[in-house]
């Protein structure tokens, strides 16, 4: 008999600010008894919810049950920055720039399949629009190297043959009020979630036709003949088919161990702006501006139809392996978000945050993602590397495909992708890389 059984489970630091400020949600409805299932998704969020859409669609008379560790958005999607993006965004670079042409090109057509899938699922359940918002982004530049970033993602798009737009500084500074950036990329491509929002919205849809059970930690799931045995703390589904859709968390089970990078990212969210405020800040109700230097500051603005007229910062990483921050952590992000905020808007100087909270991340050393029939039955669709939106909504999609027997472009790129590269030993692995995340967030400087 094969068993997994969890070493931890999820453990957050600080609130989902996104669900916060959009009030209650429904009732949750805990897996309290013995059960079957046709299949069942291990995980809420755009991996999960994403695959159980897809299985709707594949096999639509079928049972599938969804089970999550908390409340939806409560974890790593409604912790999310919410840029969905088209083009090549790889964080491990200095300037997005991905795997070359070919590969890129790829890549634009597999989050543009992502996208549509999105746009798709928020006409379908009839979720509020301003939770997807497509507006496109802007890379702002605040430095000569921030430039040069830009100028240089400019020509790998222009190799490409997409469109963009250079923004100088006066035009930076209508869009956010900010004297801050020399000058932005805007490309029109990307979305704006209100991530929780829009996981809400997709959460509350497929409820209609699937069992989704929240508050219902996997603690461990077993082979038993030709199905699989799957146990919550006070309950358990037997079905033939399970997909793992808990990204870092598959390393939890034993899976994939010692490949994963276990990430953590910190944000910040303002009180709600009073009319003074807005008055002060200027520029418009909302934006997005990731930095030239994937190492820098990310920035949003929303307002009253995403929850709230609000600034969004996010900045600072550190490698976690067991997959806890701590209060500490937090404590320096936020001292360091609070520069970043006040040397992007003095005219909102002493404004204290009223959210900050961690988000968990899982990445490979060679960018790939973990999406594969693990043994009979046993699907992952994880690893996102740092691209939860876009890049969870094709895992999850590519997974139900796979426990489908489907093919598609989208399966088909993912099962050539090779598998996650082993890290080095610990504690070599975590002492570098947090060594190498503070020099990358010393060096983006004023980005």
């Amino acid at each position: 008999m094969t068993k997994y059984t969890a070493k931890r489970l999820p453990q957050h630091t600080g609130p989902a600010a996104w669900n916060k400020i959009l009030g209650a949600q429904s009732a949750a409805t805990p897996l309290n008894s013995d059960i079957t299932a046709d299949f069942v998704v291990i995980g809420g969020g755009f991996a999960g919810l994403s695959a159980v859409r897809r299985l709707t669609q594949l096999q639509p008379n079928v049972k599938i049950v969804v089970l999550e560790a908390g409340r939806l958005a409560e974890g790593a999607a409604g912790r999310n920055s919410g840029f969905m993006i088209d083009l090549p965004h790889d964080l491990a670079s200095d300037d997005y720039v991905g795997q070359g042409a070919d590969a890129d090109r790829m890549m634009i057509g597999l989050n543009r399949q992502a996208i549509e899938f999105a746009r798709d699922a928020v006409e379908e359940y009839g979720t509020d629009p301003n939770y997807f918002d497509p507006v496109g982004k802007v890379n702002g530049s605040a430095s000569v190297a921030g430039d040069a970033h830009n100028a240089s993602y400019a020509r790998h798009l222009s190799r490409l043959s997409e469109y963009f737009e250079v923004l100088d500084a006066q035009t930076m500074y209508e869009l956010t009020g900010s004297r801050h950036y020399r000058s932005g990329l805007y490309t029109p491509g990307a979305v704006m979630l209100q991530p929780a929002g829009y996981i809400r919205g997709l959460g509350e849809g497929l409820r209609r036709s699937v069992g989704l059970h929240e508050n219902s930690a996997v603690t461990k799931f077993a082979k038993i003949g030709s199905d699989w045995c799957v146990k919550t703390l006070k309950g358990s589904v037997t079905t033939p088919r399970v997909i793992l859709a808990n990204n870092g968390h598959l390393e939890s089970f034993g899976i994939a161990k010692g490949r994963l990078m276990q990430l953590f990212l910190y944000a910040s969210m303002t009180p709600e702006l009073t009319k003074g405020d807005i008055a002060n800040l200027g520029g418009q109700s909302r934006w997005g501006i990731t930095p030239s230097d994937p190492m820098g500051t990310t920035i949003r603005r929303i307002d009253t139809g995403q929850g709230g007229n609000r600034i969004i910062t996010r900045t600072c990483a550190a490698m976690r392996p067991n997959m806890i921050t701590s209060k500490a952590d937090l404590a320096r992000a936020l001292k360091v978000q609070q520069e970043k905020f006040y040397s992007r808007f003095p005219q909102l100087a002493g404004m204290k945050m009223q959210y900050r909270w961690a988000g968990h991340l899982c990445l490979s050393l060679n960018s790939v993602s973990m999406i594969k029939e693990i043994e009979d039955g046993l699907f992952s669709a994880c690893v996102q590397n740092g691209l939860g939106v876009t890049r969870g909504t094709l895992t999850g999609i590519a997974a139900a495909e796979m426990a489908c027997g489907e093919v598609s472009e989208i399966t088909r790129y993912f099962i050539a992708e090779d598998q996650p590269r082993r890290l080095p030993p610990q504690p070599f692995a975590t002492i570098g890389a947090n060594a190498y995340l503070r020099w990358k967030e010393w060096r983006a400087g004023k980005e």
